[in-house]
């Protein structure tokens, strides 16, 4: 795998090539997320709906709500009429903006705190820990409690799995605006090899930071607070 083939597969923004026919020819692992839960037909004619009308690539911008999906771009390229791209960009769920509280923040190792979390439940279980952290990420100000209690809730939800998967990334292209300013976001997606019921994962709006959850899968998202 080439570094552009691994980027992309990285990306947390979904990725996928169709073939003529409708058929996938490539999904990066946040694609894969999406079509579990959304028929790639849908997928197809979302993509030959904002395609441009020749040749090249177009990048339209969108309000889309699929499952627990929100998108707030698209972009669609094709070169020739036996394939087509399509990359949609994850909204950061504005809604919940003005309702982060980062007053009471501290700096903090972000990695560290994942960490511990992680060891605290290798106690409990024999869950396979796969960590994927972006080395380059500052410490940064966060609420570590809030943040740290949510970790367990969630790593509580999923005792189940034999395979964890846990990310620290910089959510490339997005950011979320609170009180004027406007923050980079740090995203942390743990996910589960198996299906989980994450209603148990207790949240208050007024944290620093938003969290969203599918069947198997937790993301936090968090304003990078240097």
């Amino acid at each position: 795998m080439s570094f552009f083939e691994e980027w992309v597969e990285l990306d947390l923004n979904p990725v996928i090539s169709f073939s003529s026919n409708a058929k996938i020819t490539y999904s990066n692992s946040e694609a894969q997320f999406l079509l579990s839960r959304i028929k790639q037909k849908e997928l197809f004619e979302l993509a030959l709906k904002h395609a441009p009308k020749s040749f090249g690539a177009e990048t339209s911008y969108i309000d889309l709500t699929i499952k627990n999906y929100t998108f707030y771009a698209i972009t669609v390229k094709y070169e020739n009429e036996d394939e087509i791209h399509m990359k949609l960009y994850k909204s950061a769920m504005v809604k919940k903006e003005s309702k982060l509280n980062i007053q009471n923040v501290n700096n903090t190792n972000i990695f560290t705190l994942l960490d511990l979390a992680i060891s605290s439940n290798k106690i409990k279980n024999d869950i396979n820990y796969i960590k994927n952290y972006d080395p380059s990420i500052p410490d940064f100000k966060l609420d570590a409690s809030s943040f740290i209690k949510t970790l367990g809730q969630i790593f509580e939800a999923f005792n189940d799995a034999s395979t964890i998967n846990c990310s620290i990334m910089l959510k490339i292209g997005e950011y979320i605006r609170i009180e004027g300013k406007k923050y980079s976001l740090i995203t942390v997606e743990i996910t589960s090899d198996k299906t989980s019921n994450l209603s148990s994962v207790q949240h208050r709006d007024d944290t620093s930071f938003i969290l969203s959850c599918e069947d198997n899968k937790a993301t936090i998202d968090l304003p990078l607070l240097i």
